[in-house]
């Protein structure tokens, strides 16, 4: 008997720490609930600055390509069923326009570091016509959709030709001289025969789309910067891609010459067969290319690079030829670079380059960059540095 005033102590405390315990637990969740709600309304409102900013950006823009409703494309994207590839910024999508026109569908999966580009694009591209540049149809700001329409290219982008190793897949030299050079006229157009200087900044093979005559046409102008005629240069954050960039990004300083420094090391992929940063080699001094083609071009040994899955070896000289070219434009003084025009006469036969007899700058390391890891020219480092940290 004396023990049952003791048991109901217990049951109390036993109670009230549920109770407690209970009452934590919902405290807890409504807490959780709010800041949820607060955080969405947060997210929302910043989302509706950036769909203002970015409308406001485009009234400003004169003379838009066509607008397009988002139910518009997704019919005929057919609910983006059929993806074509995907980048940095977002997924390509085949579709097929009311009437009829196939186009290619530029979806941005997730807005916010993508709108500067979505704007650049827009402005760029949508203002200015060459047979060597995608056609931007039009393109879809409602609300957080921001999609880009393209002209539809049947043969897709051009590492899947140069870097297949499937022989019926490859392209003879005729195809590959012709996609070169009209890399070559699309880039003299941008930085000559625009009203402002236009620098493409990431010209690469998968940039470059192929049409159903393999004609070549520059794509991709997310990352394009513009430069007044009367600038020597601008200074902007580093921006492009790996194995692709001139030296000069190290610096920020840049003029639409680090276009010409890609488009060399394009035409040695395209001539080669093979990246020019390609981490599946075994020997870790074969995965970067402009070493061996360094050593080649001082051995008088050109002839060794060609790629030997085409009928190349017919046009070999032609084809050592053009490497000429493209280490002419990989000098690592940007003032030493042709221009895009003079190159497109070389190609064309109508102008002479100029020689090289120092192949120095070819040599190349992988450096850490802030923003990049970046392809710079090296020379000779002394053995202390050599033999610090890593």
């Amino acid at each position: 008997m004396p023990e049952r005033p003791h048991k109901k102590s217990r049951i109390a405390m036993i109670i009230l720490a549920s109770v407690f315990v209970a009452t934590t637990i919902v405290v807890f969740l409504i807490c959780l609930c709010m800041r949820y709600i607060r955080q969405r309304s947060t997210e929302e409102g910043r989302e509706n600055n950036v769909d203002k900013d970015c409308e406001n950006s485009l009234l400003q823009v004169t003379n838009l390509p066509k607008r397009f409703t988002y139910q518009d494309l997704k019919a005929a994207t057919d609910n983006f069923r059929k993806k074509l590839g995907g980048g940095g910024f977002g997924s390509v999508f085949y579709g097929n326009l009311s009437d009829g026109t196939k186009v290619a569908v530029k979806r941005l999966d997730g807005f916010g570091q993508g709108r500067k580009e979505f704007l650049a694009e827009v402005k760029t591209i949508g203002s200015i016509h060459h047979v060597n540049l995608v056609r931007l149809i039009g393109f879809c700001a409602e609300n957080s959709h921001k999609l880009l329409v393209y002209e539809h290219m049947s043969n897709g982008s051009l590492d899947k030709w140069i870097f297949n190793r499937n022989p019926e897949d490859t392209l003879e030299w005729k195809i590959r001289k012709k996609i070169i050079l009209n890399i070559a006229k699309g880039l003299a157009y941008l930085h000559e025969d625009c009203k402002m200087r236009i620098a493409h900044l990431d010209i690469k093979p998968q940039n470059i789309l192929l049409d159903d005559k393999f004609d070549a046409k520059l794509s991709d102008f997310g990352l394009a910067r513009l430069i007044d005629r009367n600038q020597s240069h601008v200074v902007t954050q580093m921006r492009g891609t790996r194995g692709y960039m001139a030296p000069e990004w190290l610096s920020r300083k840049i003029t639409e010459k680090v276009d010409v420094y890609s488009f060399g090391i394009v035409v040695l992929e395209i001539i080669c067969g093979r990246k020019n940063l390609d981490l599946s080699q075994s020997e870790e001094d074969d995965y970067l290319l402009l070493p061996i083609v360094k050593q080649k071009a001082e051995e008088n040994q050109l002839i060794d690079l060609v790629d030997k899955c085409t009928n190349m070896q017919h046009y070999i000289d032609e084809a050592v030829e053009m490497i000429s070219v493209a280490i002419w434009c990989l000098h690592n003084d940007p003032t030493k670079r042709p221009s895009m025009s003079i190159i497109v006469k070389v190609l064309e036969g109508v102008k002479t380059m100029e020689p090289v007899f120092n192949y120095g700058f070819l040599t190349s390391t992988v450096v850490e960059a802030p923003i990049k890891v970046v392809m710079v020219h090296s020379v000779p480092q002394s053995a202390s540095i050599l033999s610090g940290p890593r």
